[in-house]
């Protein structure tokens, strides 16, 4: 595996791909972040993200294109010179070929596709090689409430028998999450879940999913199911936001299921459950990482 000096690299040339996506980007500009030299730079880019670096842009684009068509009434052709296409016909091909589908139809139609959302290649590597840190109280405060969920549909593709994300992503790949942000009658984000034993069908404890209303409509893609999650209570726990170089996702992701573990529900009335799906939400920095599991009252008490 490469050092941490050379996931950073490549980190710095992912952010500014995404900070820069409505301007002309060259091999030069993404080098230049970097530290290395355009060949090196590009070599590194590809071997830790599987892309080129202007097939990633391109990827990056569409993908945003593609989000931008789904949620606004845009004309395509307005669409395809925002993300720097030079032309309807130029854009087209390059949407249809990226997604299987042209651009006017996917506006008209809105199925799933698959969206290009590529995570930070150093946060893999600082999830994979940093060690824990001491989880204290004092130090790392974590948000806790509860929440009630209606009854509702989860649209859902399982694994083989993975438990957690890594294994998910090995048995299935990491692009369905980029599927599961394209479906817009959603009603909360995609969420990776622990599905109960009655949940499972044999299959994997952990998922990836999102929830639509009870009577959506939706088509269930190839490849992917949908259950009904019965109405239940939550308790959501909730980390501190985060940054690189002050606490990075993996040790924010540490800290709450730390809290969880030491976490004692009964002393305010109630008990965790695996009734329910236990859940997460993709960790961003800007609000930290968040796990909710399901909770039920004590005999003869209520919420």
């Amino acid at each position: 595996m490469k050092d941490l000096n050379t996931y950073e690299a490549v980190s710095k040339m992912q952010t500014y791909i995404k900070q820069h996506l409505h301007e002309p980007i060259t091999l030069y500009n993404i080098a230049s972040v970097s530290g290395y030299s355009m060949w090196h730079a590009s070599r590194l880019f590809k071997e830790l993200t599987g892309k080129t670096p202007f097939d990633y842009i391109r990827s990056m684009r569409l993908s945003q294109a593609a989000i931008n068509l789904r949620d606004h009434e845009h004309q395509v052709i307005d669409v395809a010179f925002d993300y720097l296409f030079d032309s309807h016909e130029g854009f087209t091909k390059a949407f249809t070929k990226e997604f299987g589908l042209n651009p006017s139809t996917y506006r008209e139609k809105k199925p799933m596709i698959r969206l290009f959302m590529p995570a930070q290649v150093k946060d893999y590597y600082l999830f994979l090689n940093q060690k824990p840190k001491e989880y204290n109280m004092e130090q790392s405060f974590i948000f806790t409430q509860v929440v009630k969920r209606p009854k509702r549909k989860l649209i859902l593709k399982r694994g083989i028998k993975a438990e957690d994300y890594f294994a998910y992503c090995e048995e299935v790949s990491c692009d369905v999450w980029g599927e599961l942000l394209s479906i817009k009658n959603a009603v909360s984000e995609p969420a990776g879940y622990w599905l109960p034993k009655h949940l499972r069908d044999n299959k994997s404890t952990y998922v990836q999913g999102v929830e639509v209303a009870l009577d959506d409509t939706t088509e269930i893609p190839e490849g992917y199911d949908s259950i009904i999650l019965d109405e239940a209570y939550y308790l959501i726990f909730q980390g501190e936001p985060y940054q690189d170089e002050e606490l990075n996702y993996a040790h924010a992701i540490r800290d709450v299921k730390a809290a969880i573990k030491k976490f004692k529900p009964e002393t305010y009335g109630y008990k965790f459950t695996d009734e329910y799906p236990r859940y997460q939400l993709e960790p961003q920095g800007e609000r930290g990482y968040i796990e909710a599991i399901g909770i039920k009252p004590l005999s003869n008490q209520t919420f």
